[in-house]
């Protein structure tokens, strides 16, 4: 592979209010890649309230700290946190920079690598080390093939999603050295705005925080099954999820959506309750830690990416686990 190593690590977190359960996440496996690279590294945390962050994402393995609360971050996040990020590639002297794969950060990618003259993978799901520099792993054809893509030479900027590069092994805590960004971002009035945020209130963490998620497909047979999944998710801590064929039918939220076309997520445990396991699907749960399947079809494609998994109606099995769950913890 030609190219001089890459010496230098940045990543980004968007850490208003605090560090969230995939922030800390992405800081621990850019930390790990850069222990495994003996690359200096450093995390630009952007958004009002990140002074309080550094604990974690000292203990997540981060050595340096930037923080940036500009106002505009918050008015204008995409046209001022590029800005931000430019300037704290140029205050580290970063030769890899790490972003996420959301909405910000498919945004920021590419017009970072076009402004750094660097390299561009997207949509990273891992990586692995050759002559001192990444090779990455993502996704083609709707999931079913695994692509390699390597920036050979200069810098490169990559997109990762939740999960990529996860190990488990964490890295050791990092220095957690704090700084101001030092760069006053004046807000543009020809940027693009936000003029309205809507959260949607629901009970229990969010998919993008929760350790077990509990995701229904076309199988439950009507919306009504999203209220038994969600007594289990409930018991269990979890959130609700849903396939794209649950939500096209119109008995789940599109925020509920896990897939190619939905939400990627990286929990410790995924249950999918009358889920096939087409590939669009699979694509947004692949890094799940543990996939449980329950499935009335035994030649469901969802088992053969299962560790765990039950031929059955889910009718039967989910209240029973709901019930096993309950009395498990109550003990």
């Amino acid at each position: 592979m030609a190219g001089a190593p890459l010496h230098k690590i940045l990543t980004v977190v968007w850490a208003a209010g605090g560090a969230s359960a995939a922030a800390r996440e992405r800081t621990q496996a850019a930390a790990q890649l850069a222990a495994d690279m003996k690359a200096e590294f450093a995390v630009l945390a952007l958004g009002l309230g990140t002074g309080t962050v550094a604990p974690a994402l000292a203990v997540a393995g981060a050595n340096e700290i930037l923080v940036s609360e500009e106002e505009a971050l918050q008015v204008a996040p995409g046209e001022a946190g590029l800005r931000a990020i430019e300037r704290a590639c140029e205050l580290t002297g970063a030769d890899l920079v790490l972003l996420p794969a959301d909405s910000l950060g498919r945004d920021w990618a590419p017009r970072l690598a076009y402004r750094l003259g660097a390299g561009l993978v997207t949509e990273v799901t891992d990586w692995s080390l050759a002559a001192g520099r990444p090779i990455f792993e993502r996704l083609v054809f709707g999931g079913k093939a695994i692509a390699t893509m390597v920036v050979a030479e200069g810098r490169a900027v990559a997109a990762t999603r939740p999960g990529a590069g996860r190990r488990d092994a964490p890295p050791p805590s990092g220095r957690g050295e704090v700084r101001a960004l030092g760069l006053p971002i004046p807000l543009d009035p020809l940027w693009p705005r936000v003029v309205r945020r809507q959260s949607e209130e629901r009970e229990g963490p969010g998919l993008d925080e929760a350790r077990v998620i509990v995701s229904g497909g076309r199988g439950l047979g009507g919306p009504e099954g999203f209220a038994r999944l969600g007594d289990l998710a409930a018991a269990l801590g979890g959130a609700l999820g849903a396939s794209r064929a649950a939500v096209d039918e119109g008995w789940a939220p599109a925020t509920w959506q896990i897939g190619q076309t939905g939400k990627t997520v990286a929990p410790e445990l995924y249950i999918a309750v009358g889920i096939s396991g087409a590939s669009q699907h699979l694509v947004g749960c692949s890094k799940a830690k543990t996939i449980v399947a329950i499935n009335s079809d035994p030649d469901a494609p969802i088992f053969d990416y299962a560790r765990f998994g039950v031929v059955g109606d889910w009718r039967v099995i989910v209240p029973a686990l709901t019930a096993a769950v309950k009395e498990m913890r109550d003990r």
